[in-house]
């Protein structure tokens, strides 16, 4: 082939089916919004830095290992972390990724979560709870741009691989799975009613 296809970014994006999906997100709903009712440092801390809305990010970050249900979404989750790992071709060392961090995010109509990555992790996710009509997807940057010295913008028809950013759609029951190197946002949804999503990290260290 004259042109080769070099150094792709992977993004794992998976849903799980509408009997264990209904099922999981009821009771993953119920403890996320009692949650933000019983964490007043949490919501102190989302007042300063997360405005408008919840995060659990800096006073309940391990989820998975505090609540059955989160423990449960884990567990769920362990096979496709797994495929993720051998479609990159990871050498673990005869380690183990672990989930380090697991927790929740509520985001009302019209608040934005800025570009960022997840240092000191290996993969991160998100998994979505709720999402209710117009709300925003996930927008992931080229890990290149910041080398893009002298290119011209991508064609609007351009396929994904060519893009600059991509934004993937959030849907209830469904998450993505990425290396945490690369960086990605959420704009402001436009529906009515807060979109809720459980964001995690896995290390091998």
């Amino acid at each position: 082939m004259p042109i080769a296809s070099l150094f792709a970014t992977r993004v794992y994006k998976g849903r799980f089916a509408p009997k264990l999906r209904d099922d999981l997100n009821e009771r993953l709903l119920r403890e996320c919004r009692q949650l933000r009712l019983d964490d007043a440092a949490g919501r102190r801390w989302s007042t300063a830095n997360y405005s408008g809305g919840y995060t659990s990010y800096a006073s309940a970050n391990r989820m998975h290992a505090m609540s059955p249900t989160f423990a449960r979404l884990e567990n769920l989750l362990g096979p496709h972390v797994s495929r993720l790992v051998r479609d990159l071709a990871l050498d673990l060392r005869g380690r183990k990724l672990a989930m380090t961090d697991c927790w929740v995010n509520i985001m009302p109509r019209l608040m934005v979560h800025g570009s960022h990555l997840h240092p000191l992790s290996t993969l991160s996710g998100t998994y979505y709870v709720q999402t209710p009509a117009g709300s925003a997807g996930l927008k992931f940057e080229d890990p290149r741009l910041v080398q893009m010295m002298a290119s011209p913008p991508r064609k609007s028809t351009a396929a994904a691989r060519s893009q600059t950013w991509v934004v993937m759609p959030a849907e209830a029951g469904g998450f993505f799975l990425y290396e945490s190197w690369l960086r990605h946002e959420v704009t402001a949804s436009t529906g009515r009613g807060d979109r809720i999503s459980i964001s995690f990290n896995y290390s091998w260290f």
